[in-house]
């Protein structure tokens, strides 16, 4: 009797369709993935990707859950994903789209017509129909909206679309490890030491901290306001050393002839602001092992987090702090950007200010902007709902493109990052509190790829073997291993010898034209810094929204 129990418990925790069930199930496929994630094989570890194969098992063995539990879970763990990406980013994505962002949308472009043009050669090459070709596509650059697109198209022209699923399932896992392998082959084959930025402060937003010694008789006797009228270049003046004394400089100070400033600028106006004040002095300020409060004894060097609501979205200059408390503020490190401090930069919860003044002066300073880190642990739930709606929204409007009978649409992938976007860069115009510490974002994102990879494993497993010891599957899947590396290779290689795009930019925009967020997790964790993540949001957008469109193409032209 206890026998059949146990039975029949297990039978409904597992076999049985239920709310319950699904949970379960999807988190035992979860857990066992991650835990495979930690293995590395040469050095090299596919982390989350481990997911999506423990949920193929998982459907190879005959688990399944509840159809329309399946369909959300899959949807909200990428709707999640991409938009806690696109405000992790949206800091930093307009200086960087300024800087190479032209560049790294025609890059991604290539890639993406090269991959579509290789598999147009295939169809004929190789026979396969073109119905099932733009499931290959789909699978092997792991974009699930022009999947969708294709099925929609292939509807509209009365033909089934179940080879495109089909293929697009056999083809996906090694989509997923083709874009990770061509990483590895670049970064052993092709990738210099120099090809590899080291440090965040490469970024044409990381400041850049230099002295000088006023050398230029134009200059003498004018005051840091007429200086700073004069110059064309954007500096903050940390420091001023006249004679034995130090101070922090106002507007109304007077520069004379001999005198030191600590100027905080950007490496790449070093060399004309050493042509404005004279000389450059050679001590290196950007070591980052400097105890900042042994250069003077008078003056205090603290770093202030901005954590009062009413601060967010206010103008640097519009708080008058130095003025009102006789201290500089010559930093602003925001999402691991360091800003320069001037007037106009608006301000946003969580920035941490670097003050110089007094002790006292500094105190005060801090009740004014609250310093309480606590209070931004927890993360602004409301909005990141908001922001998801609005994302979901903006994804689902048809876009109608002349001579294409079906509208394309942004879909549940590049609606929310561009919403992530523009909210994570322009939300304090608008008071939105959009910060979250980088651990509750990192959280967030993981949840919400563990669910994405889990659902797309599950539902590919339980035809996935069938289909591969087919003659079609073996056919499908060599042909979308070569649609998935041969663009990545060819281009990335291109893009670091001929346009001298270092190669974290290089893995970020090969992700982001692949719409492979399991590669770009592979990037961040073997690469430092941001920039991976930031190429890939740049380059997103624009890459598969040509892949939706086309997608109906193929399906229009060649069908």
């Amino acid at each position: 009797m206890w026998n059949i129990v146990n039975m029949d418990w297990l039978t409904n925790v597992f076999i049985t369709h239920s709310p319950l069930q699904a949970v379960i199930v999807l988190a035992v496929i979860i857990a066992v993935g991650l835990g495979l994630g930690k293995i590395q094989v040469f050095g090299i570890s596919l982390g989350v990707t481990w997911v999506f194969f423990a949920g193929i098992l998982a459907g190879h063995l005959g688990l399944s859950i509840d159809n329309a539990m399946l369909e959300y879970a899959e949807s909200f763990g990428l709707v999640l994903f991409v938009y806690e990406l696109g405000l992790k980013v949206g800091p930093g994505f307009f200086s960087s789209f300024r800087k190479g962002g032209v560049k790294l949308n025609l890059l991604g472009l290539a890639t993406v017509l090269v991959g579509t043009g290789l598999a147009v050669g295939l169809s004929y090459l190789i026979k396969i129909p073109m119905q099932d070709m733009v499931g290959i596509i789909s699978g092997a650059t792991t974009n699930t909206p022009s999947l969708g697109a294709a099925q929609q198209a292939l509807n509209q022209v009365g033909i089934s679309a179940n080879g495109a699923a089909l293929s697009c399932a056999v083809t996906y896992p090694l989509g997923v490890v083709g874009v990770i392998l061509a990483i590895v082959v670049m970064r052993k084959c092709f990738v210099r030491p120099r090809d590899i930025r080291t440090k965040d402060s490469e970024d044409e937003n990381q400041t850049f901290i230099a002295t000088f010694r006023v050398k230029n008789p134009g200059i003498f006797g004018k005051t840091v306001e007429e200086i700073a009228k004069v110059s064309k270049t954007p500096f903050v003046i940390s420091r001023l050393w006249h004679g034995g004394d130090v101070m922090i400089p106002t507007s109304t100070s007077v520069i004379h002839e001999g005198d030191r400033m600590m100027i905080i600028t950007t490496e790449r106006e070093v060399d004309a602001l050493t042509a404005f004040f004279g000389e450059h002095e050679s001590r290196d300020w950007n070591t980052g092992n400097i105890d900042w409060n042994k250069i003077d004894s008078s003056l205090t060097s603290r770093h202030i987090v901005i954590s009062k609501p009413e601060i967010n979205g206010h103008k640097l200059g519009s708080l008058k702090l130095r003025n009102n408390y006789g201290i500089n503020i010559t930093r602003v490190s925001r999402s691991g950007v360091s800003l320069l401090a001037t007037p106009g930069l608006l301000l946003q919860l969580g920035d941490r200010l670097t003050v110089v003044g007094k002790e006292k002066q500094i105190e005060e300073v801090a009740r004014v902007l609250g310093n309480t880190e606590a209070k931004l642990k927890d993360p602004n739930l409301a909005v990141i709902f908001i922001g998801m709606v609005l994302g979901l929204l903006l994804g689902s409007i048809p876009i109608v493109i002349p001579g294409i009978s079906v509208p394309v649409k942004l879909g549940l992938a590049g609606g929310p990052i561009v919403v992530g976007i523009l909210l994570g860069r322009f939300g304090p115009y608008l008071h939105l509190v959009t910060y979250t510490t980088r651990s509750a974002n990192l959280m967030l994102r993981g949840i919400g790829l563990s669910l994405y990879l889990a659902c797309l494993g599950l539902d590919a497993g339980a035809h996935f073997v069938e289909t591969i010891l087919r003659g079609d599957g073996v056919v499908w899947i060599g042909s979308g291993f070569m649609i998935t590396v041969i663009p990545v290779l060819i281009v990335g290689i291109l893009a670091m010898r001929f346009w001298k795009l270092d190669f974290g930019s290089t893995c970020g925009m090969a992700c982001g034209a692949m719409a492979n967020p399991m590669a770009l997790n592979y990037a961040n964790e073997t690469l430092p810094g941001d920039v991976a993540a930031v190429s890939y949001a740049t380059v997103y957008p624009m890459a598969m929204f040509s892949r939706v469109v086309i997608a109906q193409l193929l399906v229009i032209l060649f069908l």
